[in-house]
């Protein structure tokens, strides 16, 4: 009910304001002035405010929609010849009303309108219309900056939610009973003939965790932290699987400091291992590579596996995941690209540099 009170009365004001305007400012009305003939000029005034007012109102927005992309002056030449049309057509078709309703003689119609009606209903117009018009355009720019930055707060939230998601479904898959079986099978059978092996592998095992562990409140970690968190995945991995697990890392040392989604690579490494390696007899060969390529920063994991085929990933894959990452960081200037051909499989990441 206050809403629709305070509609009322802006709706009342926009028309009331340009008919006091034109009573007291071109009406000739002074102090002096009989109330009848004050309240007559009001009347009048009114008159015109409602046959060019709603025309503005219905006309103008439209206007401005249509022409918005144009350059700042063009698009105030056509706004304020709009007004002017507006203003011309509105005070002329008052002044028929008027004369039919027997207010003006139909003699002088043409000459009032020309000496008087016309100039005021212009200037109110413009007026009236340019402030409104830059009232709406400044609230328009509000408007899409608060909707950008309420965009980038809510990419940001997901690309935390996503970041979470990955690590707890990373940690998720290394502490699965079969994986801390098989890793702590490996160290004891390690502890007899290699104790050194043995420490080094349970060193590998807590830092792996521990990477996990501190990674949850990152988006991004340094490539040379993401790079580790890979070598203690493969190192641990490479005991059980022994020369059926064969890596080679190709990196760009310059791109140590470099930023990349957390987890992103172990995740890649840990689907061959899974998909490429584990599956076969005899086994299968990774390679991590990071370079720079066509202005943007490539980290590219391959493997030469069965393939698979991008279009069947299952809802919630980590493929899936990563590529939602990677729009919530970056937007579009970053990719996930996908060559599933058997024998050489690659997944890459293309970051921004």
């Amino acid at each position: 009910m206050k809403q629709f009170s305070r509609r009322l009365v802006q709706i009342g004001a926009f028309y009331v304001a340009p008919a006091l305007v034109a009573t007291f400012v071109f009406s000739g009305v002074s102090r002096q002035t009989p109330w009848r003939d004050v309240v007559e000029a009001f009347l009048i005034a009114s008159v015109f405010s409602l046959c060019i007012g709603p025309a503005c109102g219905y006309v103008l927005p439209r206007v401005a929609a249509r022409v918005s992309h144009l350059p700042r002056p063009w698009y105030w030449i056509v706004m304020i010849a709009g007004m002017i049309a507006l203003a011309t057509g509105g005070s002329l078709v008052a002044l028929l009303l008027l004369t039919a309703a027997g207010v003006l003689d139909i003699r002088q119609v043409l000459g009032e309108w020309l000496r008087h009606s016309l100039k005021a209903s212009v200037i109110i117009t413009l007026v009236i219309g340019i402030l409104v018009t830059l009232f709406e355009t400044m609230r328009s720019q509000l408007h899409q900056a608060q909707l950008a930055l309420r965009t980038k707060e809510r990419d940001e939230a997901e690309a935390r939610r996503l970041a979470a998601e990955a690590q707890f479904a990373s940690l998720e898959s290394r502490v699965q009973p079969h994986f801390l079986f098989n890793t702590l099978n490996s160290i004891a059978a390690l502890i007899p003939t290699d104790p050194s092996g043995a420490e080094k592998m349970t060193e590998q095992l807590a830092s792996l965790l521990r990477s996990s562990l501190d990674a949850a409140p990152h988006a991004t970690v340094p490539l040379e932290q993401e790079l580790k968190v890979v070598r203690d995945y493969l190192d641990i991995e490479r005991v059980r699987f022994g020369a059926r697990l064969r890596y080679e890392m190709r990196v760009d040392q310059a791109l140590g400091e470099v930023r990349v989604p957390t987890l992103s690579l172990q995740t890649l490494v840990e689907n061959c291992v899974k998909y490429a390696v584990a599956p076969r007899r005899e086994g299968g060969s990774i390679v991590i590579s990071a370079a720079r390529a066509a202005g943007c920063i490539r980290l590219a994991v391959s493997d030469d596996g069965p393939g698979f085929d991008a279009a069947q990933l299952p809802p919630g894959h980590g493929l899936e995941l990563i590529k939602s990452r990677l729009q919530a960081l970056f937007g579009d200037r970053a990719r996930l690209a996908i060559d599933g051909r058997s024998g050489d499989t690659t997944v890459a990441l293309e970051l921004p540099s």
